[in-house]
């Protein structure tokens, strides 16, 4: 029997007030009714919102392109440097391999960018574009939220997520480093080198041949890694953090050794540096030409030079892996005027004020070549 608020249907009493109070409980059903309908609408809204996060977070750093991933747009979100060193080992390590197999198989299908301003060619080849996918897409897939920059653009078949992540603990930094640093993700910028000297690469020069990764917090280079995959040789150093033991690390402070100025030079983008440094440190000043920002800035750490000298522009995936193992040794890599070199953007990829690199006395070199300007561009 149906009671309303203690009132039987069958109480025929009052049939007028039975009505109208009968009509009022059902008409409070029927709202309810009507409520729980509006919640179903809700909860489907609020369902469809949230695939739309998942499908935006799963295409989000699939490609280059891609604006920003989840990840970084997190407040908060924070990245470990410790691990990103052992990733970006990881990375010039696979992306070495790749480089020395298709230079072994002679498979380089090399083309051209174009001409540089000083008018050399500036070639592309199957080495530098499947070394920038294994590197790229390895760190990508380690940490989705930091921002990748390469000297490569390639929009390519392979599937990002088929690339297996690079590995974030190393043994050899965790035998040398026993604390990490944690920083905030938008404050961290990697630059990578799928292969430099590419030039050498095509003519077989090997020994000039890298492949590179930087790890630049606040526009600072902190981490760097320079890999000769040539000579199965890694060198990796973090500011502040330590250095590969494997590095032999020049100790001449007092200067010019044998008092004679060494300086290397760029085979290809030599400039006005040969004449300005004879005129500032004599006739006797040995000048040495060889390629490969990376291979010239490891010359200088392990005491094969006094000094890197470039006066014309140059690309800051060229430098930043050495110029962050020189801030680890306390060597400097600056401008021509003495300014630090900031790779806190993507869209500033050049660096225009010439290159001086240095272990020790960089005031005395900057002083000697004042006069170099960078006037040129490539």
């Amino acid at each position: 029997m149906l009671e309303l608020d203690n009132l039987k249907v069958d109480d025929v009493s009052s049939p007028t007030i039975i009505r109208s109070k009968l009509s009022n409980r059902i008409a409070a059903i029927m709202n309810l009714g009507a409520s729980v309908r509006i919640n179903k609408l809700g909860v489907s809204i609020i369902g469809g919102v949230l695939l739309m996060v998942v499908l935006v977070y799963r295409n989000s750093g699939s490609s280059e392109g891609a604006e920003m991933s989840l990840e970084m747009a997190q407040t908060g979100a924070r990245v470990s440097l410790k691990k990103l060193l052992a990733a970006a080992i990881d990375a010039a390590d696979r992306g070495g391999k790749i480089v020395y197999q298709i230079r072994e198989e002679a498979t380089l299908h090399e083309q051209s960018k174009g001409k540089t301003k000083e008018g050399a060619n500036d070639p592309v080849t199957d080495g530098d574009i499947k070394s920038h996918m294994a590197m790229f897409n390895s760190i990508k897939n380690a940490f989705p939220g930091v921002e990748v920059i390469s000297e490569e653009h390639v929009n390519s078949d392979v599937n990002q997520q088929a690339v297996a992540p690079a590995a974030t603990s190393n043994e050899e930094v965790n035998s040398v480093i026993t604390d990490d640093l944690t920083v905030p993700i938008e404050d961290v910028r990697v630059w990578i080198d799928p292969l430099d000297a590419t030039q050498e690469y095509t003519e077989n020069l090997r020994q000039y041949v890298t492949t590179m990764v930087c790890v630049a917090v606040k526009g600072l280079a902190t981490i760097g890694v320079i890999n000769k995959p040539f000579s199965n040789f890694i060198a990796w150093g973090w500011t502040g953090h330590g250095v590969s033991p494997k590095l032999h690390i020049s100790k001449d402070q007092t200067g010019p050794k044998d008092d004679i100025a060494h300086i290397i030079v760029s085979r290809s983008h030599t400039g006005d540096v040969e004449v300005v440094a004879k005129s500032a440190f004599g006739d006797k000043t040995n000048i040495t030409q060889a390629g490969g920002a990376g291979f010239k800035t490891l010359a200088v750490i392990q005491g094969d030079a006094d000094a890197y000298v470039h006066s014309t522009a140059i690309k800051k995936w060229d430098l930043c892996a050495g110029n962050a193992i020189l801030n680890a040794l306390q060597g400097k890599m600056t401008t021509l005027d003495g300014a630090s070199i900031d790779y806190s953007s993507r869209e500033m990829y050049k660096n225009e004020g010439g290159l001086l690199a240095t272990l020790y006395n960089h005031d005395m070199y900057l002083e000697k070549l004042k006069v170099l300007k960078s006037t040129k561009s490539h």
